[in-house]
Order: C-alpha cells, then sequence, then structure tokens
C-alpha cells in the first residue's frame, strides 16, 4: 500500500539494509498486541502469504475467504486481500484468546516487518523504521534479516520488488483505461491469477509465481 506522505514525516531518516541494526526488536511484545487491531484492511496480502496461509492452514484461498479470515477490497487501484478484523476490538481474525499471533510461525510480510516499512526506488527497495506506529518504547537493536526471520531471503525480496512494480504496471493500465470491462477483466486476472488459483504441490513457490508474472506482464503489453 501508498502511502502519500514524505520520510521525514514517519522515519528516523534512515534507510536499511538486511545487515543493519535497527532499533525494532519489540522483546517478543510481551504484553502487548496493539499492531492486532484496529488496523482495517492495511494487512494487506501478497500471493506468498496468501501461499503461506493456505499451506499452513490446510485451506483453499475460496476457503480463506467463505470463513471470513481473508477479503478482498480495491487498493490503490488494485482489487487484493487482507487480512480480516473481527470483535468490538477490531482484532486481527488470528488474534487468540491469550493476545498472541496463532499463525506467528506463518504471518505474512506486512506482520514480519512491522513497525519497519520498504522505501521502492530504482526496480528494488530498502527498509526505514516507522517512528510513530508501535507504542513500544523499549525496543532494541536488532539486524534487519533477523527481525524479518524470512528463508530465502534475498529470494523473498526479489519476489516483493517483482509483485510490487508489477502492480504499478497494472496500476498505470487500470488509470489510463476508458473500458470498464477491460478493469474488471484485468482486475479479475490478477485476483484469480495470482490469488485464487491454487500453486502446486511439490513446485518451488518461486518458479511458479515467475511463470504467472511472466504471463502477466504479456497480458499487460497487450492491453
Amino acid at each position: 500500500m501508498r502511502r502519500e506522505v514524505s520520510l521525514e514525516e514517519i522515519s528516523d531518516g534512515r534507510l536499511y539494509e538486511l545487515n543493519d541494526m535497527v532499533k525494532a526488536d519489540c522483546q517478543d511484545c510481551a504484553g502487548c498486541h496493539d499492531c492486532c487491531e484496529g488496523m482495517g484492511d492495511s494487512v494487506v496480502l501478497d500471493p506468498m502469504d496468501v501461499y503461506r496461509l493456505c499451506t499452513n492452514l490446510g485451506k483453499t484461498p475460496q476457503e480463506l475467504v467463505s470463513t471470513g479470515l481473508i477479503q478482498f477490497d480495491a487498493m490503490d487501484g488494485n482489487i487484493l486481500p487482507h487480512l480480516c478484523m473481527s470483535g468490538k476490538n477490531q482484532c486481527c481474525v488470528f488474534l487468540n484468546e491469550q493476545g498472541r499471533c496463532s499463525i506467528h510461525d506463518f504471518r505474512p510480510g506486512f506482520c514480519r516487518l512491522f513497525p519497519l516499512g520498504r522505501f521502492y526506488e530504482n526496480g528494488g527497495f530498502k527498509y526505514f523504521l516507522q517512528i510513530h506506529e508501535c507504542k513500544k518504547t523499549s525496543r532494541s537493536k536488532i539486524k534487519v534479516k533477523k527481525w524479518i526471520d524470512t528463508p530465502d531471503l534475498r529470494q523473498y525480496e526479489k519476489f516483493v520488488a517483482d509483485w510490487h512494480y508489477f502492480l504499478l504496471d497494472v496500476q498505470e493500465v487500470l488509470y489510463n483505461a476508458t473500458d470498464a470491462q477491460l478493469i474488471k477483466n484485468l482486475n479479475l486476472y490478477v485476483v484469480n491469477r495470482f490469488y485464487m488459483k491454487t500453486y502446486e504441490v511439490g513446485r518451488d513457490f518461486y518458479e511458479q509465481f515467475e511463470e504467472r508474472l511472466t504471463e502477466g506482464k504479456q497480458l499487460l503489453s497487450l492491453a
């Protein structure tokens, strides 16, 4: 999700890479789950997030939607899924009665990143520390790569960048389109091809994603 603010307003003014130390460690968020409630539709999911949820929960993408775990809405012109919130305090549906994340081992990239953000430029991105988002005041320093805690991190970063810039290309087509049917078809294509179509068991996720991305780019070139 894009934010129309300057980096100086929301960060400590630094950009971080994987081996940099950043003051983000919340000591296992002991006694706190403020970032797991009242988030609205902001915990946007990428294809890897939905793949992880399906694989670890034993559900299809359709079942994630029908059981109220994720929901699709318009995000910066694209139709994308996000985690659902529920109850009086609008808590994440995966927050358990003890105030802990029930899917912590396979939590979405947005959650792994928080309170960091990504600053995209030149086809890639770097990380920044959001200074107004986490209420914990006693955070300690930790390496960025340890904080994100994701296997095959370089490959994951490539996936994140590829997905981000592909969505920007989709947005460009959508913003310039005058044909309502084209807009509908393109949004449905992204939803169905990258999210609702299950990934084959036993095949590498990234390999399958790259195949779909190549098809998507070809489609955009014809739009």
